[in-house]
């Protein structure tokens, strides 16, 4: 099965697996701290930041659905799609469940490392509590079939002779597409704009309708366009060429020391039970371990690596102290 076909699979999928889960009767819990009951006890709310379709939501329903084959959890489930603020209003809402282990974060690190770096937000990782980190989704810079652009030297070259006016489409001004974005500015000295969008599916798609000329959201997010020969990748920002784009550069190669992805993982709101982290880092880890997880990750090209609790949490410490320049450049480094 291909990949692009999977993604849609799994969105449309939802409703019969929404029901199978309500009717599964499988077993995975364990008890929870000072609470007398079994985790989890109610219905887990798995929140996400981008509308229906991208590239977090269709994550977060892939999860789902492999918990549920799985009977992994005996509770149902649901995605909670709470958009805007490029994140900050998913963010808050989890922030505002202190305590509460049956709200699950779907977290697409871009936005959530730059969240969480932000003075002025008050959403620092003390407001969170890391479960696991399943994979990083390398971004490409992508245009349509017929564009001009026919390597990324091209795109550069014409970017510097007419400052600013290249338009780029990425989910949100603070997210990994936009970050790609940023780093792909310094390296070449090229200066480009951009515009937002509610998901990856949304900014892929205003490229391939030629509204505007190339994103550098997530390859895995056009692949279907891509086998489709609709639209085209000029390079991609993994340390490696990707066995699926063999003819595609890395930005590395082509001299350029842009490397960066989407992470992909879950987090929960601060001050959960102990045994209620242990429990969920637990599923999800047979889920990363199973054969459709397996399955998906390399058809869509995910540099595939599995972090539980403890050491997700190092690396979101790592990764907002490497965020500092990001946040300073884009003036988003003091309180107001």
């Amino acid at each position: 099965m291909r990949a692009g076909n999977l993604g849609n699979r799994v969105a449309i999928a939802l409703v019969s697996a929404a029901l199978a889960l309500v009717a599964a009767t499988a077993s995975a819990q364990t008890p929870s701290a000072g609470s007398g009951q079994a985790f989890p006890s109610k219905p887990i709310e798995f929140v996400v930041h981008v509308n229906p379709g991208g590239g977090t939501d269709v994550f977060a329903r892939l999860i789902m659905e492999i918990i549920g084959r799985e009977k992994l959890i005996s509770q149902p489930m649901i995605v909670s799609s709470r958009t805007g603020g490029a994140g900050v209003v998913a963010f808050n809402y989890v922030k505002s469940k202190r305590g509460e282990p049956h709200t699950v974060l779907t977290i697409a690190t871009g936005s959530f490392f730059t969240a969480i770096s932000r003075p002025d937000l008050d959403l620092g990782p003390e407001h969170f509590t890391p479960l696991a980190f399943f994979a990083r989704d390398p971004q490409g810079v992508i245009v349509p079939a017929d564009s001009k652009y026919k390597t990324f030297k091209d795109l550069v070259d014409d970017a510097k002779g007419q400052a600013e006016a290249i338009v780029c489409a990425v989910t949100s001004a603070t997210g990994t597409g936009r970050q790609t974005l940023w780093r792909i500015e310094r390296a070449t000295g090229a200066k480009f704009k951009f515009v937002t969008f509610k998901a990856g599916s949304e900014a892929v798609l205003s490229v391939l309708g030629g509204h505007v000329p190339f994103t550098t959201e997530n390859v895995s997010e056009a692949w279907a366009h891509i086998e489709g020969k609709k639209m085209r990748v000029l390079a991609v920002t993994t340390e490696k060429r990707m066995p699926a784009l063999p003819d595609v550069p890395t930005l590395i190669e082509l001299g350029y020391n842009v490397q960066i992805g989407t992470g992909r993982g879950f987090g929960m709101p601060a001050g959960v039970p102990k045994e209620a982290v242990a429990a969920m880092e637990a599923i999800l880890e047979k889920v990363h371990k199973s054969a459709l997880w397996k399955d998906y990750s390399q058809k869509n090209m995910y540099e595939d690596r599995w972090m539980g609790s403890a050491e997700f949490g190092k690396y979101i410490a790592e990764q907002r102290a490497a965020q500092k320049e990001f946040i300073d450049s884009i003036g988003l480094a003091k309180k107001p």
